[in-house]
């Protein structure tokens, strides 16, 4: 039997260590790598859009506010389940119109039944003294928003649609009292296909609604 001189078995230990400390780094960075592999991927942040800040439309005219000629209003808007969200909805019509998608990297700031009370809330400020509900307005109008959505009717091409109906009420000692209703449908252009184009069709379309039913709401008697 052969004996290894000290020399050599110091070596051979010294080598052995120095591949097992090896090994162990080795399999350390190996096991960082396989668990930074098996991570999902973080999604990218959707895009959140609102109104910005936009002159009302001058097709809204200021008034002087009176209390005996213009009735101070309290308005309410409510949308339907579909649009109870943030998301920003579109619809294909060339493939199924009854079918609402929504964009996965794009949103509003806050639901579209908010955006629209506001847009309202400024636009007939310029007319009348507009108060919250509850807060003991004479006239109230309701809002049913129905529709709020981006249409595509050929790919690239599409238009920003708002549809809503309205309730004006005047408030009595019994409730209120209905003093007429209107639906509104009003559809604008949008200039870029995509999210932000939807956007601004949505915006114009916001507007054109809001300057109809200031001069329905005006052009009635309390």
């Amino acid at each position: 039997m052969t004996r290894q001189s000290p020399q050599v078995a110091m070596f051979s230990g010294a080598a052995c260590a120095i591949i097992t400390r090896s090994l162990g780094v080795f399999s350390i960075i190996l096991a960082v790598f396989l668990v930074g592999c098996a991570l999902p991927e973080r999604s990218p942040a959707p895009v959140l859009y609102d109104f910005g800040e936009r002159t009302i439309p001058v097709a809204i005219p200021s008034t002087p506010v009176t209390s005996s000629t213009h009735p101070a209003l309290a308005i309410t808007v409510h949308a339907a389940a579909s649009l109870d969200s943030t998301a920003l909805l579109y619809r294909l019509a060339y493939d199924d119109a009854r079918q609402l998608r929504a964009y996965a990297l794009a949103r509003w700031v806050v639901p579209p039944a908010d955006l629209v009370q506001q847009r309202l809330r400024e636009g007939l400020s310029r007319q009348r003294t507009v108060l919250k509900p509850g807060q003991g307005a004479t006239q109230v109008l309701a809002l049913e928003l129905e529709e709020f959505s981006q249409v595509f009717d050929k790919p690239g091409q599409s238009a920003g649609v708002l549809r809503l109906r309205a309730t004006l009420q005047q408030a009595s000692a019994t409730g209120l009292k209905t003093l007429a209703q209107r639906s509104v449908s009003v559809q604008r252009p949008a200039p870029t296909a995509g999210a932000s184009g939807g956007v601004r069709a949505l915006e114009a379309a916001t507007d054109a609604a809001v300057a109809e039913l200031a001069q329905w709401v005006q052009s009635i008697a309390p």
